[in-house]
C-alpha cells in the first residue's frame, strides 16, 4: 500500500533516511564530538540512533521512552517518560548523543537532556528535523522545517491481523 504525498508536509522517505543519517554522522565528526554512547529517543529516535551508532563506530547504544504526542498535532500537556528508564549513574561522566527524529516543541528533548545533565560529562542532541519554534537547539539537524513531517515508519497505519469469519 503506497500513499500519496500530501503538499503541505515533509515527506522522508526510506532513502532521504539514510542520506540523513550520513549527513548527521558527518556532523557529528566534522565537530570533533566522539560520544561514548548514543542514547534513542523511542520511538522515532531508534532508527536514527542505530544509524548514528553505526557510522560513529559507537557500540553502546541505549534508549528512554518518552510519551507526548498523541496523534497528529495532539499532544499531551508535557512529555512524560516512561519506564524502564535507564539509570543515570550508567551514564555517569560518559559524552551522549541524544538522538530523536524531530524537535517540534523541543520538550521531550528537554526533559531527557535535563534527566542525565547532572550525570554526564556532556550531551549533545542530533534529529533529522527541527521546527523554528522548538525550545532546544540540536547541535546536530539535518533539516528545518514548519510542515508536518510524514516518516516512513508512521506514515502508514499499524499492520493488524484480521481473522477470517467462519
Amino acid at each position: 500500500m503506497t500513499t500519496e504525498p500530501v503538499a503541505d508536509r515533509e515527506t522522508l522517505t526510506y532513502e532521504l533516511f539514510g542520506s540523513a543519517v550520513h549527513d548527521l554522522a558527518q556532523q557529528v565528526v566534522d565537530d570533533g564530538f566522539e560520544p561514548d554512547i548514543v542514547l534513542a529517543i523511542a520511538r522515532g529516535g531508534l532508527g536514527l540512533a542505530m544509524g548514528l551508532g553505526y557510522a560513529l563506530g559507537v557500540k553502546n547504544l541505549s534508549s528512554v521512552n518518552v510519551e507526548f504526542y498523541t496523534g497528529v498535532d495532539q499532544r499531551l500537556d508535557v512529555p512524560i517518560m516512561l519506564p524502564p528508564t535507564p539509570a543515570a549513574v550508567d551514564l555517569t561522566g560518559m559524552k551522549v548523543l541524544i538522538a530523536d527524529d524531530v524537535a517540534d516543541t523541543g520538550k521531550t528533548l528537554e526533559v531527557v537532556r535535563d534527566f542525565f545533565a547532572d550525570h554526564v560529562e556532556e550531551a549533545r542532541t542530533a534529529v533529522i528535523y527541527e521546527k523554528p519554534w522548538t525550545v532546544i537547539r540540536p547541535e546536530y539537524v539535518w533539516r528545518r522545517t514548519e510542515q508536518w513531517i510524514d516518516f516512513p515508519w508512521s506514515s502508514t497505519p499499524p499492520l493488524r491481523r484480521t481473522l477470517a469469519s467462519g
